[in-house]
């Protein structure tokens, strides 16, 4: 097969940042496997994303020039690291966390005012991510704000696509991170911070190094995709008054809603993939080491596999949800993650009789590589 390696699409071209989801249903439609302007591929079908999920020997996790633990690295190096971070998400971890994620939902919900808009990701969602992260890693509130504001500069440098911008800002937040480990240094503080650097692998301790790596994948990540998500389930039970209602009556069923909403309005646009050798997707030829991005915007909206994926059922085949990944690469935070979502969505609903839109002009899309909404306004009763 003679493959031309002509330019199918632009991520970043103005129809896509106007509507990212709707753009990407219709890139499924027409060009699943889409090489863009970047050289880059973009993969859009279920099949076809699940294939490179479970294949890790033709489609390598090592894209980052940075060290990524474990999420850039291949088996068996990934094995042992992952071995180490899983221990840090059991559900006996889980179950103690609660209670204090718990309290801060109740205290920051009750706070907020009652019959007005309210914008929702800087007064709500930017401000539970970061308050949940801050618990869970035993940091101090007041890096709170700093945090926040270094969030937004860094989605803006990624979205300027200025390398060197892009390794300040993230310079910026290592900073950050070396200065929580340095205050933990001969102390006698206990919590996830200091436990982690006293963690081994393959016999020995874990380096500074590797420390920041694993922590810079917990708490960037975490930030930016959480609020998105928070944002994303406020916005869809503002339209969807039923949804609402039927939550308030069956609250144990805020876990699986929240992995539904998500699914059909996905937090997290894409990840990236190497090829290791040529490979054959979708009658298209990918060369060895070319980068891929796996679009779970699309795949977790497949026809194929879920029908209209504007339909909230609670009903579907969770396996089918790739909203966490699959395979060795899957998401490790995924408990600490749906724990945050059904103690946020059980306190928000408990303490509200209803929440409701308000027109359209008071919101703004996230763009890429965000997803979600940049400005939500919703109004809580």
């Amino acid at each position: 097969m003679t493959e031309s390696l002509d330019t199918d699409w632009d991520p970043r071209s103005a129809d896509v940042l106007a509507d990212q989801i709707a753009a990407y249903d219709q890139m499924r439609a027409t060009c699943p496997v889409a090489h863009d302007v970047n050289g880059h591929w973009s993969v859009f079908r279920h099949d076809d994303v699940v294939r490179i999920l479970r294949d890790h020997d033709d489609f390598s996790n090592a894209v980052s020039v940075h060290v990524a633990v474990p999420n850039g690295m291949d088996p068996p190096q990934h094995t042992a690291y992952r071995a180490v971070i899983d221990r840090y998400y059991t559900p006996e971890r889980m179950a103690r966390l609660e209670p204090q994620l718990r309290g801060i939902a109740t205290e920051l919900i009750s706070g907020l005012e009652r019959g007005a808009p309210l914008e929702v990701m800087s007064e709500l969602a930017e401000t539970f991510a970061m308050a949940t992260q801050n618990e869970f890693m035993g940091w101090p509130n007041d890096l709170a704000a700093p945090l926040i504001e270094w969030n937004k500069r860094n989605h803006a440098a990624i979205l300027s696509q200025d390398r060197e911008r892009i390794s300040a800002v993230a310079l910026e937040f290592d900073g950050h991170i070396r200065e929580q480990l340095e205050a933990r240094e001969g102390t006698v503080i206990d919590d996830v911070t200091a436990e982690l650097m006293r963690e081994t692998v393959n016999g020995r301790r874990l380096t500074d190094t590797e420390v920041v790596a694993i922590i810079r994948n917990w708490t960037v990540g975490e930030l930016g995709t959480m609020a998105a998500s928070f944002g994303i389930i406020v916005d869809f039970l503002a339209e969807h008054p039923k949804v609402q209602a039927q939550l308030r009556a069956n609250p144990d069923l805020a876990e699986q809603a929240s992995d539904e909403i998500l699914r059909i309005h996905a937090p997290l646009i894409s990840n990236r993939r190497r090829t290791t050798r040529t490979v054959v997707l979708g009658n298209r030829d990918i060369p060895a080491d070319e980068r891929v991005s796996v679009v779970w915007a699309s795949a977790n909206r497949d026809e194929s596999v879920f029908g209209d994926p504007d339909e909230f059922r609670l009903d579907r085949d969770p396996e089918a949800n790739l909203l966490y990944g699959k395979g060795i690469h899957a998401c490790p935070g995924a408990p600490l993650a749906r724990l945050e979502f059904r103690v946020f969505l059980e306190v928000l609903l408990a303490q509200t009789s209803a929440i409701q839109p308000v027109p359209e002009a008071s919101k703004v899309r996230a763009v890429f590589p965000g997803s979600g909404w940049s400005q939500l306004s919703v109004t809580l009763v």
